[in-house]
């Protein structure tokens, strides 16, 4: 249905007295702009006849006309909303008629049955956006949030220029459907896979490998394979770790105007890592590198980014359905489902999944539908991938560090900012908390805080225990155990009393932890532990392996090298990591009850995506492949 046929269904529904003034297609929706938008409420009917009628998502909102001036509808805002919802910022966005609220009790400014939200519509015509706040304070969503407000005519824009190019198409069932491997073949990093039908153009991921100093194989294949970018319908984010996120930036400097598809937490966090990632560029050594992007080319995709919630099912494009699963990965990390043509083929994306319990999240959904195509990680696909069960995993994490406290020493803990940091987090806080006798400091470095901070924006993402809590202003993230670690140098800290250290990056490529581990790794009473996934060419797979001296940069301008002795305890502890062993992912793939017929495995170092593929064809009686880079199949 094109726009023109839209507007007369709607049109015909709506009842003149509405006043329609203007109908878009804005981004996946259509937007119908109306002068008397009470009456158009008061007939709930109306919207069910649009539903039924468009098959699209439709919403409503008052001309500009008939708003009330801002600072007159804040005031109204303030008396409607019961002083409880604490409400902390109201951002006002012209262009859509929309205000933002921010509140620490969303659920007070949308009233029972929503009936606040309608007075306010109804008493100020301003169409209300609920937003949590944070219970600990977050620049990141600051600059997103005031973002919104500030570049709203050019988010605007973009909205209409994909509406548009949405409602203009006309479906029609592709004759084939390829997939071209563009990174994460037979390794972990530089995530992206570049689907083509014979009418459509998506990239799924577009991520770096940020634990490599070798130029040609940080980034994904996408110049060597000639990606048209000005062709591209849209990209697919699954999560917000670099490696699947990290090089989107640059395809923005390079001309790409589409869109982004991701959750909302998806969003946020990756504002914070690609930021963070920037700023460690800029700063870089290694030579020959050129920075790929910069801020502007950040903000310009953050104004491109469109977030689906869980289970929404979405068009985007006439021929492509989309569908996002929790995958328990992370904050918000999604498994992808694609439903192509009508009925033609359904490609899922697994992203990076966790298929099993941890402190954070649900197990990975596995209320996926039918399943023609499967593109699977396999991180922890080998033989001897087996992760112990979690409450021994948590005893012997505990018991090292004890072991560790009872010398005067010092434990440090390399996590990633985002996921294994707030799982070490919820373990750490919780044994503090059913033993008052441990009271040593937990100093929190990096980016984890700010992390940590945009997981409280985000309770309903969260497992329903920890969800309760923040809701309930006892937030694990804010025990007082936690001690930030800039409120004191770093020599400081490792030369003071016995603590604990949980410091990025995760496999020790750079930041914090390597600079805690030149400070602490010579006293043989310190202890490095080790509770993620360590990529092959990492410095943490080295200090893994037993290397004895390291030769690490010294941070002086002369950029000179000291060669640093490794006299520390060495430990790692398997099963806090965010992906699941082999036994899971078999058990998760058998739960979702569907005859898969073809299985590719990514993400995982050559030999287990090899082995885990070949296990999955014997399990499920399937053609199961693990791809080499820049390689295409035919799926249809």
């Amino acid at each position: 249905m094109d726009l023109q046929a839209i507007e007369e269904e709607i049109r015909k529904i709506v009842p003149e007295e509405c006043e329609i003034t203007g109908i878009y297609p804005e981004g996946l929706e259509i937007v119908i702009y109306m002068k008397n938008i009470k009456l158009f409420y008061e007939q709930e009917q109306i919207i069910i006849r649009l539903a039924s009628t468009l098959k699209k998502k439709v919403s409503v909102r008052a001309d500009a006309s008939v708003l009330m001036p801002p600072e007159q509808a804040k005031e109204k805002i303030m008396e409607i909303v019961p002083k409880e919802a604490q409400i902390t910022n109201i951002y006002f966005l012209p262009d859509f008629s929309k205000v933002m609220i921010e509140a620490f009790k969303p659920g007070l400014v949308i009233g029972k049955q929503g009936l606040k939200m309608k007075e306010i519509i109804f008493t100020t015509g301003w169409t209300p956006k609920i937003l949590r706040t944070p219970t600990i304070q977050s620049t990141t969503l600051d600059m997103l949030r005031k973002g919104c407000q500030v570049h709203s005519k050019s988010i605007k824009k973009t909205l209409l220029n994909l509406g548009k190019k949405l409602v203009s198409q006309v479906p029609d069932n592709p004759n084939w459907i390829t997939v071209s491997f563009l990174g994460a073949t037979q390794e972990v990093g530089r995530s992206c896979i570049y689907l083509k039908t014979g009418k459509e153009r998506f990239l799924l991921d577009c991520g770096i490998n940020p634990d490599t100093s070798d130029l040609k194989s940080m980034f994904p294949a996408i110049g060597e394979f000639d990606v048209i970018l000005e062709k591209l319908d849209g990209i697919i984010l699954s999560h917000a770790h670099l490696d699947h996120c990290g090089f989107l930036p640059f395809l923005y400097k390079m001309g790409y105007e589409g869109p982004i598809y991701c959750t909302p937490p998806t969003r946020d966090l990756t504002a914070l890592l690609i930021t963070d990632l920037l700023e460690i560029w800029e700063k870089s050594s290694m030579k020959d590198f050129n920075v790929p992007y910069s801020k502007k080319d950040i903000y310009n995709m953050l104004q491109h980014m469109i977030t689906i919630d869980y289970g929404e099912v979405v068009d985007i494009s006439p021929n492509v359905k989309l569908t996002f699963y929790n995958a328990g990965h992370i904050l918000g990390s999604a498994i992808t489902h694609l439903h192509i043509g009508d009925g033609m083929h359904n490609l899922v994306y697994s992203g990076d999944i966790k298929c099993s319990s941890t402190r954070l999240f649900n197990t990975a959904d596995t209320s996926i539908p039918k399943i023609d195509s499967l593109i699977i990680e396999a991180t922890y696909g080998g033989k001897n991938d087996n992760m112990p069960e979690r409450e021994v995993m948590e005893k012997q994490f505990i018991d090292e560090i004890n072991q560790t406290l009872s010398k005067k020493g010092k434990v440090l803990i390399p996590v990633f900012s985002v996921g294994r940091a707030q799982e070490i987090m919820l373990v750490l806080e919780e044994y503090a908390r059913n033993n008052k006798d441990f009271n040593v400091p937990v100093y929190l470095d990096g980016m984890i805080l700010e992390a940590s901070a945009i997981h409280t924006a985000y309770p309903e993402y969260l497992k329903r225990n920890v969800q309760i809590r923040i809701l309930t202003n006892d937030s694990p993230f804010e025990s007082e155990i936690f001690k930030i670690a800039k409120g004191k140098s770093r020599e400081e800290i490792a030369e003071s009393e016995p603590c604990i250290i949980l410091a990025p990056s995760g496999m020790m490529s750079g930041g914090p932890v390597v600079d805690f581990f030149r400070l602490m790794a010579e006293n043989p009473n310190n202890k490095l532990i080790f509770v993620g996934y360590q990529a092959a060419n990492s410095l943490g797979r080295k200090i893994q392996q037993g290397i004895k001296e390291i030769p690490l940069q010294n941070g002086s301008s002369n950029g000179k090298t000291d060669l640093i002795k490794v006299n520390m305890e060495v430990k790692s502890i398997e099963g806090f990591s965010g992906h699941s062993d082999r036994v899971h992912m078999i058990q998760y793939l058998k739960k979702i009850r569907n005859h898969i017929p073809k299985i590719f495995t990514v993400h995982g170092e050559a030999i287990k995506t090899v082995e885990f593929a070949s296990t999955l064809a014997k399990a499920f009686r399937a053609q199961a492949y693990a791809p080499q880079l820049m390689e295409t199949i035919r799926l249809k």
